[in-house]
């Protein structure tokens, strides 16, 4: 038997299937004896299996022997191949598709040719060299134009360098064409970013200045909101958020709600990020507190 195509059970789904998936792309094919169908496409899957030689796994299922996998993929009809990668399902296909289909099909689970490069680029980003991170996004994207993620790894890197007219552009480009939810929520979060950079007064005022304007008048809300908005623009969310909580304390609707909304949107910025989601969560709760007081 290849190793690029056997046969899978209950007994080795777990193994052969989701644990092989996080190596290489895993096409589950729903099968049985007596489907004609399915004596078209199973050979030509084998076939395609050798030729790829790795580059995806053809776990072959009876569904008649296997009735419990065919129900918990939703499988009503053979053949129905499913395509696993990282231990999800990510898309499927039923019946018998001619050849140049499902080369298409594979090559589209194919991992992107940009994703060395953008494990480079974050690297050199968390290391706090953002001309570098920006240097090989710039050709990651050059290399895949259709890798949104890159795309919106360009956009964050550019915003984190203050180069807001090329982050905006690349966000106008991929807006209408964010069709995964990850993809959406991104573009969303970036859009919010965007917006606190185009808040932040551009008077020459820095964040040292306006810290001491709060301290030395706290119930000046313009200048805690300002600071704020600063805060937020440089990513240091936590005090951003403490400074509106605190003008919602002190004047609960001051300048039309500006500063519950302008959490809110703080609120979906961090949603796109998973540590992020705990800030979020932790402000939701101390914000309902506040405005039940």
């Amino acid at each position: 038997m290849s190793s690029h195509s056997y046969d899978v059970s209950i007994a080795d789904f777990q193994t052969k299937v989701v644990e092989a998936s996080f190596h290489a792309p895993v096409l589950v094919d729903f099968w049985a004896p007596w489907c004609e169908p399915c004596k078209v496409l199973k050979p030509m899957l084998e076939k395609l299996a050798e030729e790829y030689a790795g580059k995806f796994i053809l776990a072959k299922i009876n569904s008649d022997e296997n009735p419990e996998l065919a129900a918990e993929f939703g499988v009503r009809s053979i053949p129905a191949v499913k395509a696993v990668v990282q231990g999800q399902l990510v898309d499927e296909f039923n019946g018998a598709l001619p050849e140049a289909q499902l080369r298409a099909f594979i090559d589209s689970l194919q991992p992107s040719p940009a994703e060395p490069l953008r494990e480079q680029a974050a690297a050199a980003r968390a290391a706090g060299e953002l001309v570098v991170a920006r240097a090989l996004l710039s050709q990651a994207v050059a290399l895949d134009g259709k890798s949104d993620a890159a795309y919106l790894d360009l956009a964050e890197v550019c915003l984190d360098l203050h180069e807001t007219d090329d982050a905006t552009a690349i966000l106008q480009a991929i807006a209408g064409r964010a069709e995964q939810p990850e993809i959406k929520s991104r573009v969303e979060a970036l859009q919010a970013r965007l917006a606190l950079e185009a808040a932040v007064p551009d008077d020459g005022v820095d964040l040292a200045t306006l810290e001491a304007r709060v301290t030395a008048d706290g119930d000046n809300l313009q200048s805690r909101f300002e600071l704020a908005q600063a805060l937020a623009a440089r990513r240091q969310y936590r005090p951003a958020l403490d400074q509106l909580l605190e003008i919602i304390r002190r004047e609960r609707k001051w300048n039309e709600d500006a500063a519950r909304l302008q959490m809110l949107t703080l609120f979906n910025l961090l949603a796109a990020d998973p540590t992020g989601n705990a800030l979020a969560r932790e402000y939701r709760t101390a914000l309902a507190r506040t405005l039940n007081c």
